[in-house]
């Protein structure tokens, strides 16, 4: 495995997180959102983030072997400490997963575990967020509506 795939995805969440916090912080200051716009910002945040380690930012399509073995002088992967060669690699879009075939029978799913119940967490809450802000909406412009009618 690489350096870029072992400490890149958490140096990269953490760049994104401190570059987010200074438009979120500007946004909350300045329009005074409500508290669903806020959370729905933050979900959908965090989903991303989530997305983008679980793929490793992109390296997972590009270049899965990298990410589940170490290429040897002799251009094949091996497991690190073992004498198991990579059959094959499988990477599904959603929700994100690296599986590792090796030359023992056995697989490996490089994702972190915390990365899909994260995904789907931050999905949820921002579909709900996005649906309660919905409906505020209609429900202000009806009495809006309603009120100019009654003028």
């Amino acid at each position: 495995m690489s350096l870029f795939a072992l400490f890149g995805p958490p140096v990269i969440t953490l760049l994104l997180f401190i570059v987010g916090v200074f438009p979120y912080a500007l946004w909350v200051s300045r329009r005074k959102p409500s508290r669903a716009a806020r959370l729905a910002a933050i979900s959908t945040s965090v989903a991303l983030a989530a997305y983008g380690a679980g793929t490793y930012y992109g390296l997972a399509y590009t270049n899965p072997l990298d990410l589940c073995a170490t290429k040897t002088a002799s251009g094949s992967y091996m497991d690190s400490g073992r004498d198991y060669s990579l059959t094959s690699a499988e990477v599904h879009g959603f929700p994100p997963s690296i599986t590792c075939h090796w030359s023992s029978g056995y697989s490996t799913n490089d994702v972190s575990f915390w990365t899909t119940p994260l995904l789907c967490a931050g999905l949820a809450c921002a579909a709900v967020c996005f649906t309660l802000i919905l409906i505020h909406r209609s429900k202000h412009r009806r009495a809006s509506h309603d009120h100019k009618l009654d003028a």
